[in-house]
């Protein structure tokens, strides 16, 4: 039997309305794995680059949208925003942002053993046991909420934000 409140356009079901007890176990777990990683000194914007990364692989657009916002509200500039997907190629990180965005990437893809050595190598030089741990954590989290965007097709909806008309 179908409970209608849960089914969405796209015949998809919002599995966090349909089970909403999993889904606040969920938000109490990113709520422990937020706290440990302000102990393990990780600040907000690396917190929001390691949520943007894992969805920017997963391709979850309701997460985009949600962390772009919050990297912006912690203070992220656009312009590094602007080129995460593309951060080994520059200059504008810090190499315990590299570090934890490697980490976090080889957490997305954990079958690729050889970018999860490396990463673990670039992490071990860069971070601390208890920034390793928090890293991973928080990956490991984002990665469960971009499963339960993607899988009910959570829509992103338009805000109203003025759009800038682009200059030639």
């Amino acid at each position: 039997m179908t409970d209608t409140a849960a089914v969405r356009p796209g015949n998809r079901v919002y599995i966090d309305k349909q089970h909403p007890d999993a889904y606040r176990a969920l938000t109490a777990t990113a709520q422990t794995v937020k706290e440990a990683a302000a102990a393990a000194g990780l600040d907000r914007i690396l917190v929001e680059l390691i949520n943007l990364r894992v969805s920017q692989i997963n391709a979850c657009a309701y997460c985009l949208d949600l962390h772009t916002r919050a990297a912006l509200r912690a203070g992220e500039t656009t312009r590094r925003l602007g080129v995460l997907a593309a951060w080994r190629d520059t200059d504008l990180f810090t190499p315990g942002e590299r570090a934890a965005l490697a980490l976090a990437e080889a957490t997305t893809h954990p079958a690729d053993a050889g970018a999860q050595t490396a990463a673990y190598a670039e992490a071990r030089s860069a971070l601390s046991d208890e920034e390793i741990s928090a890293v991973i954590w928080v990956a490991l989290t984002m990665n469960a909420f971009n499963r339960v965007s993607i899988m009910s097709k959570h829509p992103v909806r338009d805000s109203g934000e003025a759009r800038t008309t682009p200059r030639r």
